[in-house]
């Protein structure tokens, strides 16, 4: 029993775990000899145990946790340095901008100033925000396939918004890249009614990045105005349905705002730890939080039928499966992402130069519990040099056996508090 415990708890509050079968042996390099010997039946659990890492609060609590304070780590990196990332990036032009989605018709919202189309002031948490005035004549195609075509406008964006920057420094776009660069990390998020729109940071850097200083002639303002210019130069084509011609963009509500920073205190009260705690906000998060639609995929259209879906969501689904039995949109696998609404883009995308990555905090993390592991065992807290010739030699063979908890682990693991000390140490 305390064997399983600590088994239950090294998974940090993870509620749906993966089981693995199979075994590993640590092996002295110079001598052969067998140092240790472990097989997954011999553990209490019968299985190895390992953490889902779902980003998805809807799936794992637990495990988005953790990526979200990872995802903080990394837009703060980028922001104000740290994490090998230096500290002078906090004072390079940086802004943070929103990128919505065009409008497919008319729907129930909340404006600044007056009330909804409909005549009715809608309170925040009313089920009707997002959802179409008419739904028989909301554009439920072009909504889909404008999802499935987000990816792809982000990426025809960055390339314009290269060119728009030199073009404003007197720079031919190959000499631009020997006197500037730009650095991003963006995030996608579900609006109400069911469109992406992308939050990002974006960074004007010397040549080589964060370590080198920018040009004299890069500056918020140079920034903001190739960002807007891009935005309305990246235009990508769509699909022809039905003899109806698509074509995709933005929409005209982009928000671009400097950030606050040691050499950029303007009136804009946007600082990068803000900055970094929304974006890392919505980095768990996707379609079901922002429509009540599934946060896994369908493997028949009859499922709907048995699921208390919202009619907007429902819709969206349904036009994404049909337009999926389309042959000349293969490409596009609507139905396997259908549950997304068409979307199949990464949540959290960044550029090389931008900050660490996602991998080294996760590698990070483990080297520390590692540590942590040997000081409770009474062992000297060294890592291992690759180089040493007493570095262990680790074989190990491991198979997927199944996913999540018997109902008695289920029953010790709400037993535990999470230890969240492990997370703290590797984030400081």
């Amino acid at each position: 029993m305390p064997g399983l415990m600590r088994q239950l708890k090294g998974l940090g509050g993870c509620t749906t775990p993966i089981r693995l079968d199979g075994h590993r042996t640590d092996i002295h390099p110079g001598t052969g000899e067998i140092l240790h010997h472990l097989t997954a039946s011999d553990l209490p659990a019968g299985n190895l145990l390992v953490r889902c890492n779902n980003r998805r609060a809807t799936r794992c609590p637990a495990c988005a946790e953790t990526y979200r304070r990872d995802t903080y780590q990394l837009i703060t990196a980028g922001l104000r340095g740290g994490k090998g990332t230096p500290e002078a990036v906090a004072t390079h032009p940086r802004v943070f901008a929103t990128f919505t989605a065009p409008s497919f018709g008319p729907v129930h919202n909340r404006p600044t100033k007056g009330h909804c189309r409909c005549g009715t002031p809608h309170p925040d948490d009313a089920p009707e925000l997002g959802t179409p005035l008419d739904p028989e004549t909301y554009d439920y195609e072009a909504a889909v396939l404008w999802n499935a075509h987000a990816s792809k406008i982000w990426a025809r964006f960055s390339i314009y918004l290269r060119r728009e920057v030199a073009k404003r420094a007197g720079l031919t776009q190959r000499d631009f890249k020997d006197h500037a660069r730009v650095s991003f990390a963006k995030v996608a998020e579900y609006q109400r009614r069911g469109a992406i729109h992308f939050h990002a940071v974006i960074r004007l850097d010397g040549p080589e990045g964060g370590d080198t200083t920018p040009p004299p002639w890069a500056t918020p303002e140079l920034l903001t105005d190739a960002i807007r210019a891009a935005t309305n130069a990246a235009h990508v084509p769509g699909p022809i349905v039905d003899r109806r011609a698509h074509r995709f963009a933005f929409g005209t509500q982009l928000d671009i705002r400097p950030i606050r920073s040691a050499d950029f205190d303007g009136p804009t009260e946007l600082t990068d730890k803000a900055v970094a705690a929304y974006i890392a906000k919505y980095a768990t998060k996707g379609a079901e939080t922002a429509t009540g639609t599934l946060d896994r995929p369908l493997r028949f259209l009859a499922e709907l039928a048995r699921m208390n879906l919202p009619d907007h969501a429902q819709r969206l689904i349904r036009t994404a499966w049909a337009l999926g039995a389309r042959k000349d949109l293969a490409d596009l696998r609507l139905r396997a992402w259908a549950h997304m609404l068409g979307f199949r883009g990464h949540f959290s995308t960044k550029t090389r130069r931008y900050s660490t990555t996602l991998g080294a905090l996760r590698e990070a993390r483990a080297e520390w519990r590692r540590l942590q592991a040997a000081i409770a065992h009474g062992d000297q807290a060294v890592p291992a040099d690759p180089h040493d010739d007493n570095t262990t030699l680790v074989l190990a063979h491991w198979a997927f056996a199944g996913t999540g908890l018997t109902r008695g682990e289920e029953w010790l693991a709400a037993s535990l508090t999470p230890d969240t000390t492990e997370q703290e140490g590797a984030a400081a």
